[in-house]
């Protein structure tokens, strides 16, 4: 998995030194809030509504039980201790003292993490597909190339004051489980007519207040180009990119003002520029250094035991549900992968206790080789677990509420932080998810439902992607108040699309009995196993607009 190398540990270890000396010019008065903003953002740092916020960079979102324990540390020592899992797989921290932040980025360096680049006009963290290595669909590994783009794009020169923040997702299955379309920049790994497998470079994706799904630029890239082509891409938008104004200053923006084949006719000119510089030629012996970082672990020579889960699945009902739910197929005969919901009953979605992570980090060792990733749906996953372990797992996790079986479910829910921590929200968002929660509890009901994801955001900014939900919802303001928009018909997979607005917004208490007649005329409207997705793109916004706003619009007392 991610390891640091020399240059890596000296990078780190100097930011950290450099960092703890602005901080203490600021705290001295010598340097104001305007001077200082633009370098603590660089190290992951945000003023938030109460306090410092600090976001962790969780590489491709592959984490070490070391790494967990010593996050587990930080959420003790320097925050109110818990931590907040996000969808760029990072975990955030709401409660960080100022003149204690460089000693929580020396604590991290320890352990080989940082927080450069989790914010400001730069790079972000690379993104990928939660079940990179052990997907049985999977085409190839993207994590060796998203390493490499971080290795590229660290403090790039160039690109350190971009005219605004940059987001790449890398996905090499068919199946996208990494929102690849929703990105500034989005690569698929793919084989062109011959089998070589290259990559579909997508440009022009995001969400906030204006929502994009990119668009596909090259339909097949070969290997050795994927940095001379990011490059040109790169510059095309910071040279041409807006600055004059932030909402509009996005990558997304400029594609679609200039159109994805003007967009890329420049990209284009621009790559035969540099196409062969030697420095942004990816060697082969560089791609197998990183590759050998990403080898299979030590998985023992098992047979399939999928008879024996069968029988202890048919004895026992719950141990069966959460199979279906959280469970899914390893490419290595006798293991599976298995999710960890961080999305039980009136829990805040994505949220963890240092207990609960120090009890998740030694279950990784016990169950899956020490290894665990966080997914950009803000839950958590076990790559490696032998078969016949699944059911002591399951009730290891039942005892630390991680066992809720949910995944891909109504209450499986994305919400930012929202006007709990944000300064930017309208309105709160972990209230509401946790309130669908305890309105939807019956786990055989959510099974039938099936499928059915639901995004809430407490601003335009769109952090808890809401415009990518089946359901999507939107905290507002209407005259001091908050109030919720509903949308319909989001995907963040490869057939993406934004949601359409269903009507009127409504009040917090509203939004539960809301959903509840989505559902119902869902139900009623499904084609044998339609999904909801497959339902409302077959017959449209009107037949739950008039479920949700007809003679009986949605009322309830709000909930304690």
């Amino acid at each position: 998995m991610y390891r640091y190398d020399e240059f890596d540990h000296t990078l780190v270890a100097e930011r950290v030194a450099t960092f703890r000396r602005q901080v203490a010019r600021r705290l001295s008065g010598d340097l104001s809030e305007d001077q200082f903003k633009p370098l603590r953002l660089m190290n992951g740092l945000y003023l938030q509504l109460h306090a410092y916020m600090l976001r962790v960079n969780i590489p491709y979102g592959c984490l070490s039980s070391r790494q967990l324990r010593q996050l587990a540390f930080i959420a003790r020592r320097y925050d109110r201790n818990f931590g907040h899992f996000t969808t760029r797989q990072n975990i955030q921290y709401n409660w960080i003292k100022l003149d204690e932040t460089p000693d929580v980025l020396a604590a991290l360096a320890a352990v080989e993490m940082n927080a450069m680049q989790s914010s400001g006009n730069c790079v972000r963290n690379i993104t990928a597909d939660q079940f990179a290595g052990r997907a049985q669909d999977e085409i190839e590994d993207p994590r060796p190339w998203c390493e490499l783009i971080r290795q590229w794009s660290i403090l790039h020169p160039e690109f350190s004051y971009l005219p605004r923040k940059f987001k790449i997702a890398v996905s090499g299955a068919p199946q996208d489980r990494a929102a690849v379309k929703l990105h500034d920049v989005g690569l698929y790994l793919r084989p062109n007519g011959a089998g070589v497998i290259g990559f579909e470079v997508i440009v022009g994706g995001g969400q906030g207040r204006l929502p994009y799904v990119g668009h596909t630029i090259r339909e097949w890239l070969a290997k050795e180009d994927l940095l001379s082509y990011l490059e040109a891409i790169l510059r095309i938008y910071n040279l041409g990119g807006r600055r004059d104004n932030p909402q509009k200053a996005r990558i997304k923006v400029q594609v679609n003002a200039l159109g994805a084949e003007e967009f890329r006719r420049l990209v284009d000119e621009e790559w035969e520029q540099i196409r062969f510089t030697p420095q942004l030629t990816v060697p082969r012996a560089e791609i197998e250094r990183i590759t050998a970082y990403f080898a299979d672990p030590a998985w023992e020579q098992l047979t399939d035991a999928s008879a024996t889960v069968a029988r202890q699945r048919s004895a026992d009902p719950a141990f069966d549900v959460w199979n279906r739910a959280n469970v899914v197929a390893h490419r290595r005969p006798g293991y599976a992968i298995v999710n960890l919901s961080l999305k039980a009953p009136g829990i805040a979605p994505g949220d963890l206790t240092a207990d609960q992570m120090d009890k998740v980090a030694e279950l990784t060792d016990r169950f899956s080789l020490g290894e665990l990733r966080v997914s950009h749906r803000q839950n958590l996953v076990f790559p490696d677990v032998q078969q016949v372990d699944l059911q002591a797992l399951w009730q290891a996790l039942q005892g630390v509420s991680l066992a809720t079986p949910n995944i891909g479910t109504l209450t499986d829910i994305i919400a930012c932080p929202g006007l709990d921590f944000c300064a930017l929200a309208n309105a709160r968002a972990i209230p509401v998810a946790q309130d669908i929660g305890r309105h939807f509890t019956d786990v055989a009901a959510l099974q039938d439902i099936g499928e059915l994801t639901i995004n809430i955001s407490g601003c335009m900014n769109a952090c808890g992607h809401h415009h990518v939900g089946h359901i999507g919802i939107l905290g507002v303001e209407k005259n001091g108040l908050e109030f919720y928009q509903l949308t319909l018909g989001g995907s963040s997979g490869e057939d993406a699309s934004l949601g359409d607005r269903l009507g009127r917004s409504i009040s917090a208490a509203e939004v539960p009995v809301a959903i509840e007649a989505i559902v119902t005329r869902y139900k009623a409207l499904r084609e044998g196993e339609e999904r909801f997705l497959d339902t409302y793109r077959r017959v449209g916004l009107e037949p739950f607009k008039e479920a949700v706003y007809g003679q009986n619009p949605p009322r309830r007392q709000a909930v304690a």
